[in-house]
């Protein structure tokens, strides 16, 4: 059994709202540091985080230091943690790494977001002779990626890791252009003010357990976490992203990309979790993202990024959307070459914490929007679990033509499954399967297992469901 808490990241705002300790059963207490985050771009506010590793059980005990808790609910709901209230304090055991939001007296928005990572395997060490070990600071970028770049003598090994130490750096270019073949490790403990740029490298490693923050954007030009371009072979694994003012991860016209154990929060308009344009072979697995717009979003060309987007997927992961759809496919193509296909999409196992949305035509949990003259199929949503959320749809499948972003609207939408879908709340408007037209239809949807607030929904004149006559081959299982 083991625990790994990091010291306190001096010039990050911490948060006083609770006190969090964790231990191995029966032994001594560990006081985690919790830090501030902002959420809820509607009326943004802070909430509290905590972070830590473990391996093996973990008792953890969480305190308010603002008001006497006489209720209290863990998310997701389905791991279905027992726990105990006592005196105002919870206390409740963790048999694996998991990643949770704490809420007491019903507040969604002061709560807790408690992350327990896996221990990490492999972490590069300050003082091996492949490693620059960097103090906290203000960093010009070029003293940092010298060492990493310039040649070396005879028989000496050139650096691969760029080691940030605990403690608070400032990128003072506010880009970080990592090279091809390079790590950049963010231990834990440490935070990165300033963005990590991937641009036309392969074989790069972003990791640790420290944070990429974006709080202070005004103080400088950083306007996304990490950025992955025209890049191939990037790993992204174990950081957090704190409030980047647009997108967390920006991946366009890249492929082999995976993204582990990531973690984000943010609360700008169009600060989306993970965004990925004219990209192939993704794989998203077991990350945490509460944003002020889409969670994730799989689109085709847009800006300077030009092709399909195919082979991806995303799994083992939850979602909360303050803003927006947590899952969202389709928007944006290349529609004066007759469109983008994005293709062999996967969502699986996957928790979905909220989804607020008041304006109708971005309301939808699980959303497909076809527009551009794209055409999507063959995506797969696959034992998603949907939790109570204050508006929106659970899902919204439609080709459409948004006039806000689409010059023209989509082409189709075929073959996609929906199985094992569980929604329980209430006030949800009916799910949407609409083609455009005659000639842009949405045509192979299989329905199978769908549940809302424990009923089975058997056929098309369940209440949940809305089609229009150019939905077709429509299967309710």
């Amino acid at each position: 059994m083991t625990i790994v808490a990091y010291p306190e990241i001096k010039g990050i705002p911490q948060r006083a709202d609770f006190s969090v300790r964790v231990r191995k059963p029966g032994g001594q207490w560990i006081a985690l540091h919790t830090y501030e985050v902002s959420i809820d771009m509607h009326n943004v506010r802070q909430a509290s985080l905590a972070t830590f590793d473990m391996e093996g059980p973990v008792e953890v005990e969480v305190a308010s230091m603002t008001e006497e808790i006489e209720s209290a609910v863990i998310r997701p709901l389905s791991y279905r943690i027992p726990f105990e209230l006592t005196g105002g304090t919870i206390r409740f055991t963790l048999d694996r790494p998991r990643k949770l939001a704490v809420e007491t007296n019903g507040d969604r928005f002061g709560c807790l977001h408690l992350f327990a990572n896996p221990l990490e395997e492999d972490a590069p060490l300050p003082g091996s002779p492949n490693v620059i070990a960097v103090k906290p600071g203000i960093h010009r970028t070029e003293h940092l990626l010298r060492p990493l770049t310039t040649p070396h003598a005879e028989g000496e090994a050139e650096p691969d890791v760029l080691y940030f130490l605990p403690g608070l750096h400032y990128i003072e270019e506010t880009l970080l252009r990592i090279p091809s073949g390079k790590t950049v490790y963010i231990a834990g403990g440490a935070a990165v003010a300033g963005s990590m740029v991937c641009d036309r490298v392969r074989d790069v490693t972003i990791r640790g357990r420290g944070f990429v923050y974006l709080t202070d954007f005004h103080r400088f030009s950083a306007f996304r976490g990490v950025r992955i371009l025209f890049s191939s072979n990037v790993e992204v694994e174990g950081v957090t992203t704190v409030n980047p003012p647009h997108y967390s991860i920006y991946i366009g016209q890249s492929e082999h990309i995976r993204i582990g154990n990531f973690k984000s929060f943010s609360c700008k308009g169009w600060s989306d979790g993970i965004d990925i344009m004219s990209s192939s072979y993704i794989d998203i697995d077991d990350v945490f993202l509460r944003t002020s717009d889409d969670c994730v979003a799989i689109y085709g060309s847009r800006w300077d990024y030009r092709g399909d987007s195919r082979h991806i997927t995303v799994r083992n992961s939850s979602f909360w959307a303050d803003v927006a759809h947590p899952l969202m496919i389709g928007t944006h193509g290349d529609y004066h070459h007759n469109g983008d296909t994005i293709e062999d999409i996967r969502f699986e196992n996957i928790d979905i914490l909220e989804h607020h949305e008041p304006q109708e035509n971005y309301q939808g949990a699980m959303a497909i929007n076809s527009g551009d003259l794209n055409t999507v199929r063959n995506v797969t949503y696959d034992n998603i679990r949907v939790e109570h959320f204050e508006l929106g749809r659970l899902f919204d499948i439609r080709v459409v033509w948004n006039k806000d972003y689409n010059p023209v609207p989509g082409n189709r939408i075929e073959n996609v499954v929906l199985q094992n879908i569980v929604y329980n709340g209430q006030g949800a408007n009916p799910s949407r399967i609409y083609g455009y037209s005659a000639e842009r239809p949405v045509t192979g949807v299989t329905i199978r297992n769908l549940r809302v607030n424990g009923e089975a929904v058997l056929d098309a004149s369940h209440p949940s469901l809305d089609m229009n006559e150019h939905a077709s081959q429509v299967i309710i299982e």
